[in-house]
């Protein structure tokens, strides 16, 4: 071989060499291009595609809690209405509960009272006549054995008697009847005035307790629970035998409150307390009232006042407990203090003997008590009762509107557009008593 042909090889070996080196320089180049390229487009697309799906993963856990928190608001209101309906049932649940124990109660005091023989037997041989039936009211008329007069007074005025008596019981569902207990010594001469003069008139409910005047809160609240026991009325009233009462305009106003529950009702008024010894209706436990010169709490007058069927059955379930003041007003009021009782004050149920009884007669309000507040009743009632009844008695007034109406009657239609008629108005109640 040559020379010449080596030199050539070696030429040709060189420049292979370096275009081979190019061209992997070149190669590589074109590689880490290509693979940035490559590298960026897929990274973008996935953080891209990362974010979608994050955010269709927010948009569902988004939709999901609104959902979830739907169905817990939903949850939410049928638990409020699952507790409301539990609450109600619980109520109506204690509601009933309390009257059967109302009566529960009531019925034991007539059976303590049948057992024992107490004095009040004359009408709790009548008691389950009259307990199969409703009435409006019971009125008892408190007395002693010393008032004979005056409850003939009472009697010949606004107390019907005989058949219109119990025509007021049957046609009406009023009870009426004078309350009197018994003489320390049962039996004595005073207890056999009192049987003799029920047997004449039958209008006594007899009571299992001392009279005195000094017991006058007990004979309170034994009247109560005595008249519950035998009767079931809506109302029990009391009122004092020298106090005139227009029945009829009563049963009017007890009416109205019918439908209300714990009604106690009556003239309020809140009095000194008297801790002065020797003095009228001095107050031995004054001190419980705070500083002297304090008043009591309000409550109604003890000449009239009248409570629903609901304190009386209270009273005569806690009679053991209540405690009792010199007052029989004041202990009344005192049992009603710590009760969700609504105290109504009428004025209508204190009104003055004539003339102040008949100007609000003549002025279409009739009265419902009338009494003289200096005697705590119609001062010498015994004479002057009828007077009274006269001249503000229901009966005078309506019949007084019934010649009215008649003069202003049409073809037996009465004109109340007539001016003459305005101050009357058609009567609501069918409470008119005959006789």
């Amino acid at each position: 071989m040559s020379f010449k042909s080596k030199g050539e090889l070696s030429t040709k070996s060189f420049v292979s060499k370096k275009w081979t080196f190019l061209l992997c320089l070149g190669c590589f180049c074109a590689g880490m291009l290509f693979t940035n390229r490559m590298g960026s487009v897929p990274e973008s697309k996935g953080i891209m595609r990362t974010t979608a799906v994050e955010a269709e993963k927010l948009k569902l856990i988004s939709e999901g809690c609104n959902l979830k928190a739907k169905e817990e608001k939903h949850v939410s209101k049928d638990i409020i209405g699952e507790v409301f309906k539990t609450h109600h049932a619980i109520q109506t649940l204690d509601k009933t509960i309390s009257n059967l124990e109302m009566e529960l109660a009531a019925a034991r005091a007539a059976q303590e009272s049948l057992l024992s023989g107490s004095p009040l037997s004359t009408d709790a041989n009548r008691a389950d006549t009259p307990r199969k039936r409703r009435y409006l009211m019971v009125i008892g008329i408190n007395t002693a054995f010393s008032s004979r007069k005056r409850r003939d007074s009472v009697r010949a005025t606004w107390m019907p008697q005989g058949e219109k008596r119990k025509k007021l019981e049957d046609e009406k569902g009023i009870i009426v009847r004078f309350v009197i207990g018994h003489s320390a010594t049962t039996g004595g001469i005073l207890d056999r005035a009192i049987e003799a003069e029920d047997r004449k008139h039958g209008d006594f409910l007899r009571l299992d307790h001392v009279e005195g005047y000094l017991e006058l809160s007990a004979k309170t609240k034994i009247y109560f629970a005595t008249a519950v026991a035998l009767w079931d009325a809506d109302f029990y009233v009391k009122v004092d035998d020298d106090v005139h009462v227009n029945i009829a305009t009563l049963g009017e106003t007890l009416v109205r409150h019918r439908k209300k529950p714990r009604i106690y009702i009556g003239c309020m008024k809140s009095g000194p307390v008297l801790s002065q010894k020797g003095v009228r209706y001095h107050e031995p436990e004054h001190w419980k009232f705070g500083e002297a010169g304090n008043k009591y709490f309000r409550h109604a007058t003890g000449q009239l006042y009248a409570i629903s069927k609901d304190l009386a059955t209270y009273i005569s379930i806690n009679q053991h407990v209540l405690h009792k003041y010199a007052n029989e007003d004041v202990s009344l009021g005192s049992w009603f203090i710590g009760l969700d009782a609504e105290h109504i004050d009428d004025r209508r149920l204190c009104c003055g003997t004539p003339p102040d009884c008949e100007w609000k007669a003549q002025a279409g309000n009739i009265c419902v008590a009338s009494f003289d507040w200096s005697c705590s009743g119609i001062c010498r009632s015994a004479d002057r009762i009828k007077e009274v009844h006269r001249r503000c008695g229901e009966e005078r007034e309506r019949e007084r509107e019934s010649i009215e109406m008649g003069a202003f009657t049409i073809e037996g239609k009465c004109d109340y557009s007539s001016p003459k008629r305005k101050r009357l108005s058609p009567p609501t109640h069918s409470f008119r008593l005959e006789g």
